[in-house]
C-alpha cells in the first residue's frame, strides 16, 4: 500500500462516546461528506464485520465494501481499522481510528491510504486523502460533541 495520510484531533468526550459514533456506520451519511448510504452486511455481536458504502463525491462515485477489525479495550480505547474488500473506482482503502483517553477527552488519530482503479497523480491522491481525513475528523468531532 502507498503512503498513509494521518491526522489527529482532540474530542471533548470520553472514548465510549467517540466509539459509539464510529461504530454506528449506518449513520455516517449524516456526518461524512459524500457518503449517501451505508449498510452493514455482517456483524459480530453488534460490531460490523463488513459494510457496504455508497459514495458520491463529485468525480468519484463508487459502491464499495470494507471489512472491519475492532481492537478496542473495555474502556473503548484502541484501534478500529478497515480494509477494502471490493470496489469499482477504489482499488485499495486501508484506514484506522486510534482512540486514546487524554485529560477529560479523547485523542483520535485517523490514518488513511487510498488507491484508485484509474491512474491519478500521487500529489492529487494525497491531497484528496488529506481532505477526506480532515473532513472526517471534523465531522466526527462535531457529531460527538454536538450530540452531548
Amino acid at each position: 500500500m502507498a503512503q498513509q495520510t494521518e491526522s489527529e484531533l482532540f474530542i471533548d468526550a470520553p472514548a465510549q462516546e467517540v466509539l459509539d459514533v464510529i461504530a454506528d456506520l449506518e449513520d455516517y451519511p449524516s456526518w461524512v461528506s459524500g457518503l449517501t448510504s451505508v449498510r452493514v452486511l455482517s456483524d459480530d455481536e453488534g460490531w460490523a464485520d463488513e459494510a457496504e458504502f455508497v459514495l458520491d463525491a463529485g468525480v468519484i462515485k463508487d459502491t464499495y465494501v470494507l471489512r472491519y477489525t475492532w481492537d478496542v479495550e473495555e474502556d473503548s480505547t484502541g484501534v478500529v481499522s478497515w480494509g477494502l474488500v471490493r470496489g469499482k473506482a477504489l482499488s485499495a482503502m486501508d484506514g484506522s481510528y486510534t482512540l486514546v483517553a487524554h485529560e477529560g477527552g479523547t485523542v483520535v488519530t485517523y490514518r488513511l491510504s487510498v488507491d484508485l482503479a484509474m491512474p491519478v497523480p500521487a500529489m492529487m491522491r494525497r491531497k484528496a486523502e488529506k481532505s477526506i481525513v480532515t473532513t472526517a475528523l471534523q465531522g466526527l468531532k462535531s457529531r460527538v460533541e454536538g450530540g452531548r
